[in-house]
């Protein structure tokens, strides 16, 4: 019969409390030997031996075990308050490990981090210090009466996310237009979630024509990687308990070097400084170089200045050779060379000779000098005033010629000057050239 009643129970709940029956029965056995000197109950006031008729009131609880949620590696307090506790012992139990923590004033388990205190009234506190997470579950408040009285209190430990960096990507270099896989792997409790970012803000790049600003979940899938996709991504993982965690992880992208000339033909007079250009992309980053059309390299020296540019992103650079004080033996072909473990390539640029500038003066900045006095009117004139009359005479006949044959005469000047136009303001230009060749002859 008792071993039908045993099989009756069906499930781990009978086997907790047998266990914690067993449990019991040790620990009284040793708090009643640890107690067998004291003469008084700490709890009643009464001795031994003292009789009495009043009647006893059953232990009870006065309050629920809270439930507490706490950070790994903090410190927490469970309470279980008890009034009429008389005689009887209070005991604090973990019941997923079946384990009793602690009887009355003693502690049983081994765990240094556990301890019991008493407020001297009702109330049994079960102190654990550095919380872990194998601390989480149910927490029994139990008095030992004939049938025992139990409470529940739940204790739940949560865990800021870490990253495991053994399961996780670590920096990758791939080819360009080929696939890549970054994975992450955090712990925590609550499970955390992941998302990813580009560290730059930029988009995510998943396949063609599919972008995301960023990406939730363990793995990130990238189809035919491009060079816009080469940077650091980020792996965030949050859980709600602070601080949320992170890590980076670097995507190289190979690919051979290419290059961009934006003149290939150069013009230069002799003896003037020319600056030849080219602009490359490669990674890894490439050796750059210039060479003459022979496949002599040049060197830097005082005929030639070779400058390199890093650019952004940091796979462009710009390539510049200053060629000083130009001679005959200067002109001819150049090429920029670009070299890196994925390959080569080159340029050519051909310089040839030209003419220098040539400049023409602003017709606004002539200025004309103020007339003189003209010839008083009692003077008489001489062979002088005659050279000015058959001079005025002429520019009249011309004027006749100009009408006759029905055009106009017009004087432009370079460079977006004013034009002059008409007879009556070409017969005033000559009036004052006229005037200013003569008027020195009378003064």
């Amino acid at each position: 019969m008792a071993k039908r009643q045993l099989n009756g129970c069906g499930n781990a709940w009978c086997a907790r409390l047998i266990v914690v029956g067993c449990a019991w029965a040790c620990a009284l056995f040793a708090t009643a030997v640890a107690d067998a000197h004291a003469d008084v109950d700490t709890s009643t006031g009464l001795g031994d031996n003292t009789l009495t008729n009043s009647v006893v009131e059953e232990p009870e609880f006065t309050d629920v075990i809270q439930n507490v949620t706490v950070p790994a590696g903090r410190s927490v307090r469970l309470a279980c308050s008890v009034k009429n506790l008389g005689s009887y012992k209070v005991a604090w139990m973990h019941f997923e490990q079946s384990a009793i923590l602690t009887v009355h004033n003693h502690v049983i388990t081994r765990n240094p981090r556990v301890s019991v205190t008493h407020d001297k009234h009702r109330t049994w506190f079960l102190h654990i210090s550095d919380v872990r997470e194998e601390d989480r579950g149910r927490y029994m408040c139990q008095i030992n009466t004939v049938t025992a009285k139990t409470q529940f209190g739940y204790l739940h430990v949560v865990v800021p996310p870490t990253i495991d960096d053994s399961l996780s990507s670590s920096d990758v270099i791939v080819r360009e237009g080929a696939n890549v896989t970054l994975t992450c792997r955090a712990n925590g409790s609550p499970k955390p979630t992941i998302k990813w970012k580009r560290d730059d803000n930029s988009k995510i790049s998943i396949s063609k024509g599919h972008t995301v600003s960023e990406w939730e979940g363990e793995v990130l899938e990238m189809a035919r990687i491009s060079r816009l996709d080469m940077g650091a991504y980020l792996c965030i993982a949050s859980n709600g308990v602070p601080p949320t965690v992170s890590k980076r992880v670097k995507v190289s992208v190979d690919f051979p070097p290419m290059l961009w000339i934006p003149h290939q033909l150069v013009g230069a007079p002799l003896f003037y400084n020319v600056t030849l250009e080219c602009f490359t992309e490669a990674h890894p980053t490439s050796l750059n170089y210039w060479t003459r059309d022979d496949g002599h390299m040049i060197h830097e020296s005082a005929k030639y200045h070779m400058e390199n540019t890093v650019g952004v992103p940091a796979y462009k650079t710009h390539m510049r050779l200053l060629i000083r004080h130009i001679t005959t033996e200067d002109y001819g072909t150049y090429k920029c060379v670009a070299k890196n473990p994925r390959g080569e390539s080159d340029g050519t640029i051909r310089l040839y000779t030209s003419s220098p500038p040539t400049t023409t003066p602003d017709p606004r900045a002539m200025t004309v000098p103020p007339p003189s006095r003209p010839p008083r009117r009692d003077t008489p004139l001489t062979d002088k005033g005659t050279k000015y009359l058959s001079n005025l005479n002429e520019i009249d006949k011309e004027k006749q010629k100009t009408d006759e044959g029905g055009g106009k005469t017009h004087l432009n000047w370079v460079g977006g000057a004013s034009q002059v136009t008409g007879d009556a303001d070409w017969r005033r230009c000559h009036l004052w050239i006229l005037v200013l060749s003569v008027a020195p002859l009378y003064f």
